[in-house]
């Protein structure tokens, strides 16, 4: 391995994981592998990517909590421009972190990418002016097969920081995100 450093420890929810790319740089600049199968593999990520995905959006702009529901997709995902705190919220029924978060700053400066397995929800608040984010799927994308989670829910719990000079009154959310149901009412039409 030797060219990611895999942190596994995220608030001992199983599955995730932060990696850290080795970075080459001299005076031109940088270069780093953002994927390579063999080492990902050796660090417990053994996935077939079938989609990238990219999306811009602007400071204070929320996206999430989503998820598919019968077309789960492992995520790995990361920024190329600007700063967003991104998070994943435990779905795997039986998980004993069922309904539990965690979430890690990723920007292009940290260069860091979260790998988030099936069956998770997951979001991003944008931090920076801007950002791209990127990101690698497991499944392609089923547009009639979307599911989301109340971003602010408070059984959940998600400490969204907030962007400076903003409060939550101030975030920028879709339609969809503004009417997601709670964590409980979830957890209700699953049974």
């Amino acid at each position: 391995m030797g060219k990611i450093k895999v942190t596994s420890d995220c608030n001992g929810i199983e599955g995730l994981k932060v990696i850290e790319p080795a970075v080459f740089g001299d005076a031109r600049g940088y270069f780093m592998e953002t994927y390579n199968y063999n080492d990902f593999k050796e660090a417990g990520i053994d996935c077939e990517f079938v989609q990238d995905n990219q999306s811009s959006s602007t400071k204070g702009v929320l996206r999430g909590l989503h998820f598919q529901i019968n077309f789960p997709q492992d995520k790995l995902v990361r920024v190329v421009n600007g700063e967003v705190f991104d998070v994943a919220v435990d779905l795997r029924k039986g998980s004993k972190t069922f309904g539990k978060w965690y979430g890690v700053v990723l920007s292009a400066e940290n260069k860091k990418q979260f790998f988030i397995p099936k069956d998770f929800a997951h979001g991003f608040i944008v931090l920076s002016d801007e950002a791209e984010f990127c990101y690698k799927v497991t499944d392609f994308y089923h547009p009639n097969d979307e599911g989301g989670l109340m971003w602010n829910d408070p059984e959940i719990g998600v400490e969204w920081p907030m962007p400076e000079g903003m409060t939550e009154k101030d975030l920028i959310l879709s339609d969809k995100d503004k009417v997601h149901p709670s964590f409980s009412e979830y957890v209700k039409n699953q049974k």
